[in-house]
């Protein structure tokens, strides 16, 4: 893995020079790639109403579940709705632009039991995560996720995708309050033992993760897998295929307006090296 990326361009406020102490990761679409599960795992359970569906429906329909427009995630994490009822919403919603059959009752309740029997079997790590963390643990640089669901499911989450080693986690249930809450990030920057304003937090969605991160005194970036430079992303994933990237850095948000905060923007995770102390 190459030291050799461009410059990190910082807000002046941000740890220059010495680089963080330890580094915090958001799970969804920015460790394991949920968003392709997702799609795997509806593209794979038996569903009559959806037989008619082409190539490129399929496409638009596993977007739209991932994308939750109407915001059934946020709702969970208000307490309006429990997990299970957010998924039931999310598919109901995705299913009514491809089909007039009902989502509802023992059929709503079998596809999801039969849902979560078959997202863990395609929970996946992105390409760049076990590099970056071998080169965090050659460096002595602790680590761990924070992480908008509850801390028994997103365990479970890692260690299916083969991530057993990210020992320290805080999820929702673990202080009681979500992202962007400061607490929930200084629960993780204390649990890996790293001063906050020399932690960094990197994460999928730029005002969640990266400006939420920031607010609460930690370093934040956002990973924009898609390059594009647009768009807050949500913590329950953009459709967009298995991402990747290269791993630059490039230039703070696009898409902040006056007024809004900067963060850093990486594409990729091997650009988090470009935060730690140099080697030397």
């Amino acid at each position: 893995m190459s030291d050799e990326l461009p410059e990190v361009p910082a807000p002046a406020n941000e740890v220059q020079g010495e680089g963080v102490d330890g580094v915090l990761f958001d799970i969804d679409d920015t460790l394991v790639d949920l968003a392709q599960a997702m799609g795997r795992t509806l593209q794979a359970i038996p569903d009559p109403a959806l037989s008619h569906l082409g190539d490129d429906d399929w496409v638009r329909y596993k977007a739209l579940f991932a994308a939750d427009p109407q915001r059934h995630y946020d709702r969970f994490l208000a307490g309006e709705l429990t997990f299970e009822e957010q998924r039931v919403h999310r598919v109901r919603h995705a299913r009514a632009g491809f089909t007039p059959e009902p989502f509802l009752g023992q059929v709503a309740e079998a596809w999801v039991r039969e849902y979560e029997q078959m997202l863990p079997l395609h929970f996946r790590p992105y390409d760049d995560v076990v590099p970056l963390l071998d080169e965090l643990d050659a460096r002595g640089i602790p680590y761990g996720a924070v992480s908008n669901n509850v801390h028994d499911y997103q365990r479970a989450k890692l260690d299916r995708a083969g991530l057993e080693r990210i020992r320290v986690l805080v999820g929702i249930d673990t202080v009681g309050v979500a992202k962007p809450d400061p607490g929930i990030y200084l629960e993780g920057a204390r649990l890996i033992g790293t001063p906050p304003v020399r932690t960094l937090y990197v994460g999928d969605n730029r005002l969640i993760d990266a400006v939420g991160a920031r607010s609460a005194g930690l370093v934040g970036a956002w990973l924009d897998r898609a390059g594009t430079g647009s768009g807050a992303g949500t913590d329950s994933g953009t459709w967009a295929g298995s991402g990747g990237g290269s791993g630059a850095v490039v230039a703070p948000s696009e898409d902040a307006g006056e007024g809004e905060t900067e963060v850093p923007r990486i594409t990729g995770l091997q650009a988090v090296l470009q935060f730690l102390p140099s080697v030397r």
